[in-house]
């Protein structure tokens, strides 16, 4: 990818853990790499097709000068993310923001922190086997929808499928949605958590009945294995009512364990079901 960069931008601001820093302010230095495509801009020589640097680098001084954050750990999030929010050719964004300043009572050139942010690609799982399902689904979509950190990419059909593991229950309406979002996996965790209460979700019986169920398949090409977050979703390759939509909107998608298709997967499914 493409970088455009941006160095030693000077800002005069007010962050810090100590009192007199809000009160008083002090110098920044920030840089940042852009990465984006410019071969559009390039051959049309047009800016329309690329970022704006002097624009970018008026949106960090409005993001350090019109906030006040104690730690430069959450002014460099926040203006990281104004930066992927309002620029949207910018796929990712390395960030640093150095203190000159810094109170420590030791002499050093700089106190800093980089950090790296970008658009993500993940696949949710949808279900629903309670109450108007066409309905819930239809409103949690759009719910998401307007969330600013999260745009629906594509959305399968929904297919109803007989009941997972436990199966004295009703059948399911289940579907699967991409995203591109700017949230790190476990915030997008519990922003789907959160839309799952908003519409009734109660986790009472594993496997069972629920309003809602909004499952992360796939984060970009990631393997993630914590106490609350497991991706790709376990078991996902015995689940023909999530295989068959995903391979819907993303039968190429490689499965980072497996290293098969979901198309791949699907059809192992469909021929293990025959046989």
């Amino acid at each position: 990818m493409d970088q455009i960069t941006i160095k030693n931008l000077e800002i005069f601001a007010n962050h810090g853990v100590y009192e007199e820093e809000n009160r008083l302010g002090q110098l920044f230095i920030v840089s940042a790499v852009l990465y984006v495509n410019t071969w559009r801009a390039g051959n049309k020589d047009d800016l329309d097709m690329s970022v704006d640097y002097g624009s970018v680098c008026k949106m960090i001084a409005d993001c350090m000068e019109k906030k006040t954050f104690h730690l430069i750990e959450a002014a460099a999030e926040y203006t990281a993310r104004e930066i992927l929010r309002a620029f949207p050719l910018v796929h990712r964004v390395d960030l640093t923001i150095n203190k000159p300043w810094a109170p420590i009572g030791l002499h050093l050139d700089t106190a800093g922190v980089t950090i790296h942010r970008g658009r993500h690609r993940a696949y949710i799982g949808v279900g629903s086997n309670i109450g108007d399902s066409k309905t819930i689904i239809s409103m949690a979509l759009k719910h998401i929808s307007g969330i600013p950190d999260i745009e629906i990419k594509k959305c399968s059909d929904f297919i109803i499928t007989p009941p997972y593991g436990v199966t004295d229950q009703p059948d399911f309406l289940n579907g699967c949605v991409e995203i591109e979002t700017l949230m790190e996996p476990e915030e997008l965790l519990d922003t789907l958590n959160q839309i799952e209460k908003i519409f009734g979700r109660e986790r009472v019986i594993h496997w069972g009945p629920r309003t809602l169920d909004l499952d992360i398949l796939f984060y970009d090409d990631c393997v993630i294995n914590t106490k609350r977050l497991t991706v790709p979703h376990p078991d996902m390759a015995n689940r023909g009512f999530v295989l068959e939509p995903l391979n819907q909107i993303a039968g190429w998608y490689m499965h980072p364990l497996y290293h098969k298709t979901v198309e791949k997967l699907y059809n192992e499914w469909i021929r293990g079901r025959k046989e």
